[in-house]
């Protein structure tokens, strides 16, 4: 992907990318809060939220030339972090559209809402 790739995703996309790859080859990032993620979680997500984001950068190295999607309840706090991820190096990054939400509904129905 270069640097002008798309900054949006679909669930089903993000859902293939989770199947096809790797924790190493591709991270699916959960910005949300603590007690979101104790509510429901997408199986591999790994939880930063998205305050904690800034300070904790160094641990998302490993994928700054990786496919990373990131995802939060609707959608509106990850495009905030993706922003954020492309201003300091990580061009692939990408929102999930809809969050966990449009997930619960189209991917996962085991997936709590709230």
């Amino acid at each position: 992907m270069s640097e002008n790739s798309p900054i949006e995703i679909d669930v089903q996309a993000t859902s293939q990318l989770l199947q096809q790859h790797s924790s190493e080859e591709f991270l699916l990032l959960d910005c949300r809060e603590p007690d979101e993620h104790q509510t429901c979680r997408i199986e591999g997500a790994k939880l930063i939220p998205m305050r904690s984001i800034p300070e904790r950068l160094d641990e998302l190295g490993p994928w700054k030339e990786q496919p990373l999607v990131v995802h939060c309840h609707h959608g509106s706090r990850s495009l905030r972090v993706v922003q954020f991820l492309r201003e300091n190096g990580f061009p692939q990054a990408r929102n999930m559209t809809g969050g966990i939400d449009i997930w619960s509904q189209e991917i996962d129905e085991a997936v709590a809402r709230y």
